[in-house]
């Protein structure tokens, strides 16, 4: 036992001496090779942290959307093409229709579970809960949001609660009869007389283009009618170049215009289309539907509170089958986009009145520069009068001077009395000819 300590410390100090007597080449190799993996976990490390650190590149094609849903609430997302097709169930050339190509086309299309419209530079998707809005940091784009921040909260009805269920006082107010509303108090009326979600998207686009437009329109007008009068005083290049930029200006505008009221119409012409948009009404038939086929799998009998009627299969059959004809109801969309479609007439009419004007200043411009050719062309006729009978008085002058043996050179003082025969003979001569003109009415009297 007395013996253990120095037998440790002996073995310990063998083993260090066995260390040191190790050769510096080996040991050299080793400190290298501890540096080399040092070396190599530090690198590791600094890539993992790299890679954490930098930002994750974005996704190819994605651009910026804002959504907004019926409630009011947005935010802004950036989605490729391919997470807008799934999420809004809209084929892929859908979203052609919204790029760079058609800048200034105007679309309002209707597909299965969206709306896609195209408004100048309003560029969005609508279905029933929520509106994707393309690049909604563009200064043009900027009323629009703030139009739907401030208006969409107070006009959405309070009976649609989140995720699109209804409440257990809507089930008291209304029966599942394909979207079809029953009589309720006049407390709730006001709720009904809502338009839909999309309705109410569209009614502000059209609202915040026409408003653009308006806008538009009226800059040209306080433009137009100076440059237009100045023109007609002052015939000049400069003038000229001024009402060549406004007619330009004025073409592009009202070829915007059209754009916008032509769809309008065609949407007007067309009942069917227009059903099309009613997103809502199918969302709420669609669900309706599968809450029938759900109580027919059942085989019960749908019950509610004291207030709900003891309906059968057959019975919501029938509801289902009498309303289908106010499914086609599309009466507040008409009204809707006639009231913005004879605003945009208004609008376009005042293009036209301005295009009209121009068209009278050029016509006026047009009677005054020939006016003026006409007086040129006169003016041209009487000199060249003139010249034909100074031309007669020459040619009797050159005659007389050449040196043919004449009896009039030998008579004293006939050198003025020819000068003053030759000179009345002319003027004489362009008078009768002048007079024939005035005659004729070839010149102004």
């Amino acid at each position: 036992m007395g013996k253990g300590p120095l037998s440790f410390s002996r073995t310990t100090s063998r083993r260090r001496a066995k260390k040191s007597a190790e050769p510096p080449q080996a040991a050299g190799i080793e400190v290298m090779a501890l540096a080399a993996a040092a070396s190599a976990n530090n690198s590791i490390a600094a890539a993992v942290v790299s890679a954490a650190g930098k930002p994750k590149k974005k996704a190819g094609g994605a651009r910026l959307w804002m959504r907004f849903d019926r409630f009011g609430q947005s935010e802004l997302i950036e989605c490729d093409k391919s997470t807008i097709i799934k999420r809004v169930s809209i084929p892929a050339r859908d979203l052609r229709i919204l790029g760079p190509v058609f800048s200034h086309s105007s679309n309002i299309l209707a597909r299965e579970k969206a709306m896609v419209v195209n408004l100048e530079f309003i560029k969005a998707i609508v279905t029933a809960e929520e509106v994707l809005l393309l690049d909604p940091l563009r200064q043009e784009v900027l009323p629009f949001v703030d139009q739907l921040r401030q208006q969409i909260p107070h006009k959405t009805p309070s009976r649609i609660q989140g995720g699109g269920q209804t409440t257990a006082q809507d089930n008291e107010m209304h029966l599942s009869t394909g979207g079809q509303w029953l009589p309720v108090p006049e407390a709730v009326e006001g709720l009904q007389c809502e338009l839909p979600f999309e309705f109410q998207v569209l009614e502000i686009a059209l609202e915040v283009v026409c408003t653009y437009l308006d806008s538009s329109v009226a800059d040209l007008e306080r433009d137009a009618y100076p440059v237009l009068d100045e023109l007609a005083r002052n015939v000049s290049t400069k003038n000229l170049e001024h009402v060549r930029s406004l007619k330009s200006n004025l073409t592009r505008l009202l070829a915007r215009v059209q754009k916008v009221r032509d769809e309008i119409e065609h949407l007007l012409d067309d009942n069917e289309d227009m059903e099309h948009l009613y997103l809502t009404r199918r969302w709420i038939q669609s669900q309706q539907s599968e809450a029938l086929l759900g109580a027919a799998v059942s085989n019960s009998i749908v019950s509610g509170g004291p207030h709900l009627r003891h309906i059968n299969s057959n019975r919501s059959a029938s509801l289902m089958s009498s309303n289908y004809v106010d499914d086609h109801d599309v009466e507040d969309l008409e009204m809707l986009l006639e009231a913005y479609f004879m605003q945009l007439d208004g609008t376009r009419n005042k293009m036209l009145s301005v295009r009209e004007y121009i068209d009278d200043t050029e016509d006026y411009v047009n009677i005054q520069l020939d006016n003026q050719r006409n007086e040129l062309i006169q003016l041209q006729l009487t000199l060249t009068i003139a010249s034909f009978a100074i031309a007669v008085g020459t040619m009797i002058a050159g005659a007389f001077g050449m040196n043919i043996p004449c009896q009039l050179y030998d008579i004293d003082g006939v050198f003025n009395t020819f000068v003053g025969v030759l000179t009345a003979s002319c003027v004489l001569l362009f008078l009768l000819v002048l007079g024939y003109a005035r005659w004729k009415k070839l010149l102004g009297s």
